[in-house]
């Protein structure tokens, strides 16, 4: 399959030709409106600093289903322990950063370049993307960020400074958003930990399905708050 150059035009091949790793498109930028028009058709920018923008649809794809979702019984020692309190939306500058000074102090690449903290800042400003921050004697230990349209969230990456503390972080989003009649969380690619909560891997066709129709449904803009 070819790889597509991306113009200025907002439009993107469909998401089925993509590469057998997934890899769809090249160029464009991370306007609001591509980024939404992306994710809402199962797309998402990953590359890293120095390379052109590098758009991707994987198959299969891992989902979870916060119906299904499963925490292990140590992390639910961890949670009674009340070791780690937990808000939402209330520092998402300082996780998305968090996100990628804790991959490149590991050795690890990183595809959150600066422009992709920008691009994500302007989308939580509107109201699509969202944090949730772990705190421990008020520094912040561990966090997610992701992505809101309609009924699907889409995880981007966690970080953890102290043990656990993203999980904790996911096993407090993961009962909002099923209060929420969230339909499921796109994680992407395949994690082993993720599957421990409850992922498994559809095909990319199957995702498409169910993100067409969850996408229809009214997107939860704005601040977001857990019901305690």
């Amino acid at each position: 399959m070819p790889i597509f150059q991306l113009t200025d035009e907002l439009v993107f091949p469909k998401p089925e030709l993509a590469e057998e790793n997934g890899l769809l498109a090249v160029g464009g930028d991370l306007s609001l409106e591509r980024l939404l028009l992306a994710y809402s058709l199962g797309i998402f920018p990953w590359y890293s600093e120095g390379e052109p923008i590098l758009w991707w649809s994987p198959s299969p794809r891992l989902i979870l289903e916060p119906d299904n979702f499963h925490i292990p019984k140590r992390l639910s020692r961890t949670i009674r322990s009340k070791t780690f309190s937990v808000t939402a939306d209330r520092a998402f500058h300082q996780v998305i950063s968090a996100c990628s000074v804790t991959r490149t102090g590991i050795g690890e690449e990183t595809w959150i370049t600066d422009d992709m903290v920008t691009a994500y800042c302007k989308l939580y400003e509107l109201g699509y993307a969202h944090s949730v921050e772990c705190w421990q004697e008020g520094k912040l230990a561990g966090g997610l960020y992701g992505v809101s349209l309609g009924r699907t969230f889409f995880g981007e990456s966690m970080f953890s400074i102290t043990d656990n503390s993203s999980k904790v972080a996911l096993s407090k989003l993961v009962p909002q958003l099923r209060k929420w009649n969230f339909d499921m969380i796109d994680c992407q690619m395949k994690t082993t930990h993720l599957m421990k909560f409850g992922a498994y891997e559809i095909s990319g066709a199957e995702f498409r399905k169910r993100l067409e129709r969850s996408v229809q449904h009214p997107v939860r803009r704005g601040r977001w708050d857990f019901d305690d």
